[in-house]
């Protein structure tokens, strides 16, 4: 049987399978949530074999990825998707896009670090924070969401952000270009 995803309020208690999912703000308490559920989509991806969109170290160990996870929770609106009570998913919305990406001349929120703890993989977590983050960026009254992502392994995340309503843009490369990225935009 297919969990199944229904959304009552923007940032309220979604039902995901047989498992509450509440999506909660998260502040400085929350960092080493954060970095647990980084850790746990990254040890994900290396069990997939799935080893070049963020390594095979845990994030957490990553003095960068550290001090951006403590940049967007102090700048940004940083959420937390619980799964029956225990955190298993995550994303950062910002006012913009990384340096890497050229920023538009227009208001707009961007996603960063959407992740999901590989634990509660398939129970829609990922789609109900990009739903909310949406919804969120439409109460502030802005029009655009978007969010870059790496657009190896046969483009499978960029195709995840396809099925939840984002349309490509432009494409990138990072790392000396040794890592293919993408950036998608939803207007609303």
């Amino acid at each position: 049987m297919e969990p199944t995803d229904t959304t009552e309020t923007a940032g309220a208690t979604e039902t995901t399978g047989a498992a509450a999912l509440t999506i909660r703000p998260g502040g400085p308490a929350d960092i080493p949530h954060f970095l647990r559920i980084l850790d746990g989509a990254v040890e994900g991806l290396v069990a997939r074999g799935r080893t070049k969109q963020w390594g095979t170290e845990p994030l957490s160990r990553n003095p960068k990825v550290v001090e951006a996870i403590e940049k967007y929770v102090a700048d940004g609106s940083p959420w937390i998707a619980e799964v029956g009570g225990e955190p298993g998913g995550m994303l950062m919305l910002t006012d913009g896009p990384g340096s890497y990406i050229p920023p538009v001349d227009e208001p707009e929120q961007y996603v960063h670090y959407l992740a999901t703890d590989h634990r509660f993989a398939g129970l829609g977590v990922g789609s109900a924070l990009l739903t909310h983050a949406a919804a969120e960026t439409r109460r502030r009254g802005i029009h655009l969401l978007r969010v870059d992502c790496y657009a190896g392994n046969e483009g499978a995340l960029v195709a995840y952000y396809e099925s939840n309503g984002f349309v490509r843009t432009e494409t990138f490369t990072e790392k000396d270009g040794t890592w293919p990225g993408q950036i998608l935009e939803m207007r609303l």
